[in-house]
C-alpha cells in the first residue's frame, strides 16, 4: 500500500501535474494540503476517471484539506475537533478518513507568521487541539498516521542553515515542543534521516533559486502510530515532482507500507 501527502499549493494550478502524478506513482492513499477550491470546485470527476474517491474540507482562497484514495473511503471527520479558530473563524486545515485497513489525517498546520504575531499563538493551540484529537488513535491497534505540512522544521537539520530561520517561525522551541507533545501521544517520524540522499527537504521558496540551491526545509511530516510505522517498508521525497515549470514549492512525501 502506498500512501503519500503533498501540498499543492493550488490543485486548479496543479491538476495536470496531479493526474500524471497520480498514475506514475500508483499511489493508493494522497493527502492533499492547500487545494485552495471550493468543495463544490473540487475536481471529483477528473479523479474519479483514474479510479479514486475524494474527501475534501475546503471553502476556496486559502487553506483546504482533502484525502484521496482508490482503497475504500469511510468515516470521514472534516475540521478539528477542539479548533480554537482564527479571529472568529474555523478554518478547513484537517481531515480525517479511513482508507481500507488504515486511518488518515491530513492536516495543515497554521504557518505562524511571526513569533510576535497572533496567527503565531494560534498554530501553537491548534497544534495542542491536534494532540488531544488524535491522542485515541494514536495509542490504538489500527495502522494510524498524521500527515501533511506542519510548517514546522523538527530539527536544525531540517533547514539548510540554521543561521538563516533564527528568531523566524518553523524552528522556535514552542513550536518543536509542540511535535515533541504530539509524538507524544504514540507517534514517530516514519521518515528516516538521511535517506537516499543528504537533507530530504520537502520545501523550496519559489525565489531566490532556492530549489536549484537546495536551500529546503523539511516541513512535510507523516507521523504514525506503531502498527503503521512496523508496516513501513520504505519512505522517499519525490523531489523530481518539485522540478519543472508549474511545480509546487512541495514536492510529495511518500511511504510505502505491508498491511
Amino acid at each position: 500500500m502506498r500512501i503519500a501527502t503533498w501540498n499543492v499549493n493550488s490543485i486548479t494550478a496543479r491538476l495536470p501535474r496531479l493526474l500524471a502524478w497520480l498514475e506514475t506513482s500508483r499511489t493508493d492513499v494522497l493527502c492533499i494540503q492547500e487545494a485552495k477550491i471550493a468543495e463544490d470546485q473540487f475536481p471529483f470527476d477528473r479523479l474519479r476517471d483514474l479510479g479514486y474517491e475524494a474527501a475534501v474540507h475546503a471553502t476556496g482562497r486559502w487553506n483546504g484539506v482533502a484525502v484521496l484514495s482508490r482503497v475504500g473511503l469511510e468515516d470521514v471527520v472534516k475540521g478539528l475537533p477542539g479548533d480554537p479558530g482564527y479571529e472568529g473563524v474555523q478554518e478547513p486545515r484537517a481531515i480525517s478518513a479511513t482508507c481500507g485497513p488504515v486511518r488518515v489525517w491530513s492536516v495543515y498546520v497554521p504557518n505562524g507568521r511571526e513569533v510576535e504575531h497572533p496567527h503565531y499563538v494560534y498554530k501553537l493551540q491548534w497544534f495542542e487541539a491536534l494532540r488531544a484529537a488524535v491522542a485515541g488513535d494514536a495509542g490504538g491497534s489500527r495502522p494510524f498516521a498524521v500527515l501533511g505540512d506542519y510548517n514546522v522544521a523538527p530539527t536544525d537539520d531540517d533547514v539548510y542553515d540554521p543561521a538563516v530561520f533564527e528568531g523566524a517561525t518553523h524552528v522556535t522551541p514552542a513550536e518543536r515542543a509542540a511535535l515533541t507533545a504530539l509524538r507524544e501521544t504514540g507517534l514517530s517520524d516514519v521518515v528516516p534521516r538521511p535517506l537516499k540522499y543528504d537533507h530530504p527537504f520537502t520545501y523550496w521558496d519559489y525565489r531566490q533559486l532556492c530549489f536549484p540551491k537546495n536551500r529546503g526545509m523539511r516541513i512535510d511530516l507523516v507521523y504514525a502510530n506503531e502498527p503503521f510505522a512496523k508496516a513501513v517498508t520504505d519512505a522517499y521525497v519525490d523531489r523530481e515532482e518539485r522540478k519543472g515549470k508549474g511545480a509546487s514549492d512541495h514536492a510529495p512525501v511518500v511511504v510505502d507500507l505491508d498491511v
